[in-house]
């Protein structure tokens, strides 16, 4: 089992590949294969049988990628960053930017 450094809802920049410079937010994160599922970000192709609800075709959707693959923007200084883990004064754990410092 992978620790991911982010979670599902935050905001992520794909660091290489095809997708590279592309932004969006994290849908979920598969902490087992190290992987996350990014909006709008490695979109494949999937032929689908009609359904009740789902039209016949070929319809686009993302597929997971990489977690090493994307790194956090922080929401106050608009900055690709990497995540540091703090320890607060009532013992709790929490993630901040490296860059400036904010909790994220």
């Amino acid at each position: 089992m992978h620790k991911l450094h982010v979670r599902k809802g935050d905001k992520v920049l794909v660091l290489s590949g095809k997708n590279k410079g592309k932004k969006g937010k994290v849908l979920a994160a598969f902490p087992d294969e190290g992987k996350v599922l990014v909006e709008g970000v490695h979109l494949v192709k999937k032929h689908r049988k009609a359904k009740q609800r789902v039209q016949a075709g070929v319809h686009e959707q993302e597929a997971p990628l990489p977690s090493a693959k994307v790194m956090v923007i922080c929401p106050n200084c608009q900055q690709a960053t990497r995540i540091a883990k703090v320890l607060l004064a009532d013992g709790s754990r929490a993630r901040s930017c490296k860059k400036c410092g904010t909790h994220l």
